[in-house]
This record gives C-alpha cells, structure tokens and sequence, in this order.
C-alpha cells in the first residue's frame, strides 16, 4: 500500500524548535512560522536550543555581518545529533535562504527543507513532501504569496505583538541587499492593519509594534502619502491599546503629520528610532541614502520640539567605503548633537549582492576598528548622561520578565518604560509578572539601564492568555478581564 500523500497536517505531536537571526522583521516571520506548525500539529520543544526537538528551524539573515558563518556553524552542530535521530528535520528559511539556496544545500546536505521570505506557508507541506519522497525539498518563490500577518500566528508574549504594516522596500541603499530578498514594497490597508491590532487587543495584548523596512513611506501603494499619520491616530481610538511602537522608519519620508501624531495621540510611545548610518554627507551620498546631516537632525529638533521626553536611537555604520577622518568626524559631531538614547553601530562589512561590496576605498580593518570603539565610547557617555538625567523621576514599565520575592530577599522584575528605556524594578513584598504594568520612581542609572529600587508606587495586574495560537483573521471571542490598580497612583 502506498504511503498517504504529503499534506500539511501530519506534523501531529512532533516537537519544533525556531532559532531566529536578524531584524524585526525575522521575528515577526518566525512568530507566524510557529503558527502554521502548530496548526500542523507540532508542539514547541521545551529546549529552544532544538537539540531534543524533531524538528529545527532555522530563520535565516543576509544583513548581518556573519550571518552565514553562524548559520553553519550551527548546521554542523546539529549533524551528530541528526545521525542519531533518524525522523529528525532540519529547515532553513529567511532572507539567506533566498539568496544562497543552492549554496545551503551545498553546504550543509543534512538540510531537508530550503524556503524563502515569500512563501512561509509552504514550510508545513514542503517538510512532508521531504519526509514522503525522502529528499530535500527547495522552495523560492519570486513574489510575496501572503502576507506574513494573514497566516496564524504564536507570539512569545501574551501582552505585546508585532503587527506589520508593509514588507519590502523600495529604497536602493548600496549597502543592503533587502529590497533583492523581500521585494518591492507592499502595504497592507489601513483596516487590515487595524483589525489585526483589534483582534489582538481582544485577546489581551496591550503592547503592540508597528513593523516595516520604512514605515513611514506606508500608504505609497494606494496613493496615501498621509497614511502612516492617520494609522497612528487610528490606533489611539483603541479602547485596551496602551502602548503604539514602530520602527524604522526613513529620514526621507519623515513628515510633519506623523511627529504631530505622535505628539497628539496618547497611546503612541515617546521612542523614535530612526536610523542615521553616517553623519558625513559624502558618505551619506555614496550610501544612496536620500538625506543630509542638516535634514536629520533637524527631523531629530522637530520631534524634540513637539516631544521632550521622547528616547531617540540610531543605527550607524562604522567604516563605509572611502570613509575618511573627517567622514567620521562628521559622525561623532552627529552623534554628540543628537544625543542618542542608545545607538545600534556595526562596522561595516561586503555583503556579496550589494554595489557597497565592490566600491574602491575599502577602509582597512584596524582603521574600521579604531573608529568603532572611538564612537562607542562616545555613546556609552551620552547614554550614561541621558540616563542620569532620569534619577529621581517617576516612570511607568511594562515588565516583560518577572522574578518577585525570591528566597525572602526583595526581588527585581525587569520592563521597559514608555520611552523603550530598559528598567530593573524592586518589588518589594509583591509579586509582579509579566504584563504587569508599575509605576515606580528611577534610583540608579548606568548606560543601558536604569534601576528603581525604591518602592512602588502603583501597580496594574493583567492576567491574560499565553501561548496560545491565534487564527489568521481571528477577530473577538476572547474575554478581556480588565487591569486591576493595586496601590496608590500619584497625582
């Protein structure tokens, strides 16, 4: 008799494991990846290493400097382990995956599945198929199948979500290869966007992120230059929607109307990031980024203006080709007008697809190196003083882990405040966990984050659901209990 054909719901009690490299964007995917599985019948595996589990997922980065050296070494890790596991899948997904298939299969042939970034759906059929016929299967589509937010989803968090709101990019940065793996951008409608964030808010969530590559440029598909401003007043009309993130939006596309939203609509967080790369205008130019240092840090004034408190982070590129001192120079005047609240740096590295990789003027590598820890330097101080600037004054966190009393010592639960700041919190007597909302007075500051180790001043408990898998388009039927003050909220 012949075995059954392949389909996507054969998974049933099969463990998975999803180890996620890169961007947001990667851990967006990865969440709906774990959806699908799910929904196919597999249980996550208790160790997120996916040593024990059946099957390993990897979701893979083409950005980030070694990202493909991480990705075999890690392959290799999982060889014995395979040889001694017969039924046990390894799939490798992502932005390197698009790009490199064959060379995957090249160089790790224990790989059973080779997927890409527009077709996640297929990952459950394509890991039958290859258990049926008993041999590797590859998939690439050309073109975005899905949308990533309409496939289920299992997020990490009960009480904050990614939610995207566009996927690829339509700028043309010599040194990034996005645009070639994600595609041309596609937006997603505002009331698409809006009933995924309500069907979220349903289910308990009270954080959610806004996510595409440029954010700001959302509405350009159907002729709504004004669409990310709206979007973010339209989510302040979210009864149970507390806190508004999003990221990353361009310096190009960055308007007046959406710094007025931010300003106008409570629930929008007081964070920006907004990455600059370089503060030297040549660089910028040979970068093909569509601005000046003038331009980006007058968008920076701009949203301090109508914002004061708002904590505004960066991403900088150490080393671009044919960066001289007085490139770098340009940065650390940047830097040290902008006053970050942290900053993301990397040193730049060829990235194979990119016009950067095979510019002239390749920056030697102890010069790169030099520069980097000069510049790191200098934003561990201006973090570290920014930081100090926070004692004293009251702030409202979200605890993402909890630790409460511990041993009958006074314990620390750890969130982030309105601003994105990290923030480790005494607890006192109580027990805090995560999706807890205190508000609570900072005692101590150090360059990364801030403590409060005085006693609470208030503290909002949300029980909500966790770990539970959320239909694609799945819109009321949960209750929502609603947040319970504990304690007295100052005035």
């Amino acid at each position: 008799m012949n075995a059954a054909p392949p389909s996507a719901q054969n998974g049933i009690g099969r463990t998975y494991a999803i180890r996620t490299y890169g961007c947001q964007m990667n851990v967006h995917d990865s969440e709906r990846l774990s959806g699908l599985l799910e929904e196919a019948g597999y249980v996550r595996a208790d160790d997120p290493s996916g040593h024990d589990a059946d099957l390993v997922v990897f979701n893979t980065c083409a950005v980030r400097e070694n990202a493909d050296n991480r990705l075999y070494g890690n392959l290799s890790h999982l060889v014995p382990i395979k040889n001694a596991r017969p039924g046990m899948q390894i799939a490798v997904g992502g932005c390197l995956a698009q790009k490199d298939q064959a060379l995957v299969l090249k160089k790790a042939p224990n790989v059973d599945v080779v997927f890409g970034t527009h077709n996640l759906a297929s990952l459950p059929v394509l890991l039958e198929r290859a258990r049926y016929n008993a041999e590797a299967q590859v998939e690439i589509a050309e073109s975005l199948q899905n949308f990533p937010s309409d496939l289920p989803s299992r997020r990490d968090s009960a009480f904050s979500a990614w939610v995207s709101v566009s996927v690829g990019c339509d700028n043309t940065c010599t040194f990034c290869i996005v645009p070639s793996l994600r595609g041309k951008e596609a937006d997603r409608r505002p009331g698409a966007v809006l009933a995924e964030i309500r069907a979220l808010v349903d289910e308990g969530v009270s954080e959610i992120t806004l996510l595409g590559q440029n954010v700001n440029s959302y509405g350009r598909s159907f002729g709504d230059g004004f669409a990310f401003g709206k979007l973010l007043r339209a989510c302040g009309d979210i009864d149970g929607l507390d806190r508004v993130r999003f990221t990353s939006p361009h310096p190009r596309d960055f308007t007046e109307d959406v710094i007025a939203a931010m300003a106008e609509t409570p629930n929008v967080c007081p964070q920006l990031h907004m990455p600059m790369q370089s503060g030297s205008d040549q660089v910028l130019k040979a970068m093909r980024r569509s601005y000046r240092q003038a331009r980006y840090l007058s968008i920076i004034d701009s949203v301090r203006a109508a914002l004061p408190e708002a904590a505004i982070t960066t991403d900088i590129i150490v080393g671009f080709p044919g960066e001289t001192e007085d490139d770098f120079g340009q940065t650390l005047h940047a830097v040290e007008r902008a006053r970050f609240a942290s900053a993301f740096t990397f040193q730049y590295s060829q990235r194979p697809g990119t016009p950067a990789a095979a510019m002239a003027e390749q920056v030697p590598k102890p010069v790169v190196q030099e520069r980097y820890e000069r510049l790191i330097d200098l934003q561990e101080q201006i973090s570290w003083d920014e930081n100090k600037r926070l004692i004293g004054h009251e702030v409202e966190v979200l605890v993402s882990t909890a630790v409460g009393k511990k041993d009958g010592a006074t314990g620390r639960v750890t969130g982030r405040a309105r601003d994105g700041r990290l923030i480790h919190v005494a607890t006192g007597q109580a027990l805090v966990e995560p999706g807890d909302v205190v508000r609570t007075r900072v005692t101590y500051a150090a360059p990364h984050h801030l403590v409060a180790d005085g006693p609470m001043l208030s503290r909002q408990t949300w029980r909500g659901r966790s770990g539970a898998v959320t239909p694609a388009n799945a819109g009321g039927g949960t209750e929502r209990r609603p947040l319970l003050t504990i304690g007295r909220r100052p005035d």
